[in-house]
């Protein structure tokens, strides 16, 4: 894909959903920070039923860094067991609310480099949290960012960083922190792994993917 084409293509996106924003639940960086640390490898609608408040999720009991610590790991596991990997996430959430305390007055950095010291956050949380929380024109690649870079042709590479650079590279800069959001709910909704949805992508003139379902499985139907 050229990069001119890289353009129509997140335009098409940008048409389509000119406000786009995060799937998670939160009130705060802090609470940012934390359901993005929770939904690693899990949907981002199991960590809302998890964290919200008005169910007595785990935000309800804890919504700040001083309080996750004095919940401890324990109390944080009973409120997200039902997220996969809980156990190591319960450690991760209580120690770095600790970390912030003891390091940063309880507040959650606005800097890269603090934030990746941070247990259980890597680069990718990391670019949510500035992106999200901050303004900072980010650009986080998960799983379906990293498919679709690859599919499409928008920005192949062999290794997640590999995408996200290309990715920077050819997105307008004004368009960078919108763009995460473009395209994981492509990837998650429309550009789906197992079948991708082509009959109703709104960027598929675009698309350099040579296998594209233009016709919906029997007992699908079409949406739009």
């Amino acid at each position: 894909m050229s990069a001119a084409q890289a353009v129509e293509f997140l335009g098409a996106l940008r048409a389509a959903n000119p406000a786009p924003q995060t799937e998670l639940h939160y009130t705060s960086p802090y609470t940012l920070l934390v359901a993005v640390v929770l939904s690693a490898q899990t949907t981002d609608a199991a960590v809302n039923r998890a964290t919200d408040p008005s169910r007595g999720g785990l935000f309800a009991a804890a919504g700040d860094p001083a309080a996750m610590v004095a919940l401890g790991v324990e109390g944080v596991g009973r409120h997200i067991r039902s997220i996969g990997l809980w156990q190591g996430k319960a450690r991760n959430v209580v120690a770095l609310s600790q970390m912030l305390l003891d390091r940063h007055g309880g507040q959650v950095p606005d800097d890269r480099e603090a934030l990746e010291a941070l247990p259980g956050v890597g680069r990718k949380t990391a670019s949510v949290v500035l992106s999200v929380a901050f303004g900072e024109a980010a650009m986080a690649v998960d799983t379906h960012i990293f498919r679709l870079g690859n599919r499409t042709g928008l920005a192949p590479g062999r290794n997640v960083r590999e995408v996200e650079d290309l990715l920077v590279k050819r997105c307008p800069p004004d368009w960078l922190r919108d763009a995460h959001h473009w395209l994981i709910l492509h990837g998650r909704y429309v550009c789906k792994a197992r079948l991708p949805e082509c009959w109703r992508c709104v960027a598929r003139a675009f698309c350099n993917y040579t296998d594209k379902v233009l016709v919906p499985p029997a007992g699908r139907a079409a949406k739009g």
